[in-house]
C-alpha cells in the first residue's frame, strides 16, 4: 500500500512539473486580471477538467498511435525527451513577462491547457507513460495521479492572486527555472531510458 502512495505522489510531482506551474501561473495572472473572482473560479475550473480530459484520453489510448504511425515506444522516449530538454532550457530562459496574454477571450482551453499545460513535452511524456502501464494497478496509479496534478492546477489558479503577491515576478522567475532544472533531469532519464533500448 505504501509503495502505490509513493508512486502516486511521484508520478503525480512529475506530471505536474511538466505541467509548466510558473508558465501557466503568469498567463493565468494577464490573461483574467480583468475578470471578478468568479469568472476566474470558472475558468480556473474548466483549465483543469481540460487538462485531466487531455491527459486520460492520451494516457489510454496513445498507444493506438504508436500502431497507426508505425513508430516504437523507444524512439517516442527518445523524442519527446528532447523536447522535454527544450521545454526545460525554455523555462530556465523565460520571464513571466513573455507569458501575458490578451484577456478579451476564453483562454481556459487554448493557451492554458493547450499548449501550457499539456504540451508537447507532456503530451509525449503521457503517452509514453500509458504505453509503458501495463495492469490494473499501473493504470490506476496513472489515472489517479493525472487527477491529483490536474487538481493541483485548479488549486494553484484559485491561489493565483496570492501566490503572485507572495512571489511577485522575481520569485515566479526563480520558481520557473527550478522547474526547468527538475524537467531537464526528466528529460536525460527518458532519452537515456530509449537508447539503451536501442542499443539492447
Amino acid at each position: 500500500m505504501v509503495d502505490y502512495i509513493f508512486a502516486i505522489l511521484s508520478t503525480t510531482v512529475k506530471l505536474f512539473a511538466l505541467m509548466t506551474p510558473p508558465a501557466v501561473l503568469s498567463a493565468f495572472l494577464s490573461g483574467t486580471k480583468q475578470y471578478d473572482e468568479q469568472l476566474r473560479r470558472k475558468i480556473a475550473l474548466k483549465t483543469s477538467c481540460a487538462v485531466f480530459i487531455i491527459g486520460i484520453v492520451l494516457f489510454f489510448f496513445g498507444n493506438t498511435m504508436f500502431s497507426v504511425f508505425g513508430f516504437t515506444l523507444d524512439a517516442f522516449r527518445i523524442g519527446s525527451g528532447a523536447l522535454l530538454f527544450i521545454t526545460a532550457v525554455s523555462l530556465m530562459n523565460d520571464s513571466p513577462e513573455k507569458n501575458k496574454i490578451n484577456s478579451d477571450d476564453d483562454i481556459s482551453v487554448v493557451p492554458l491547457a493547450i499548449p501550457l499545460c499539456m504540451g508537447p513535452a507532456s503530451i509525449g511524456t503521457i503517452i509514453v507513460m500509458g504505453t509503458s502501464s501495463i495492469g490494473v494497478v499501473p493504470n490506476l496509479i496513472g489515472a489517479i495521479s493525472l487527477l491529483v496534478a490536474s487538481m493541483g492546477i485548479y488549486i494553484m489558479l484559485l491561489c493565483a492572486k496570492s501566490i503572485a503577491k507572495v512571489l511577485k515576478n522575481t520569485g515566479i522567475a526563480i520558481l520557473s527555472k527550478l522547474t526547468g532544472l527538475l524537467i531537464s533531469a526528466i528529460a536525460a532519464q527518458v532519452v537515456f531510458t530509449g537508447i539503451s533500448a536501442f542499443l539492447k
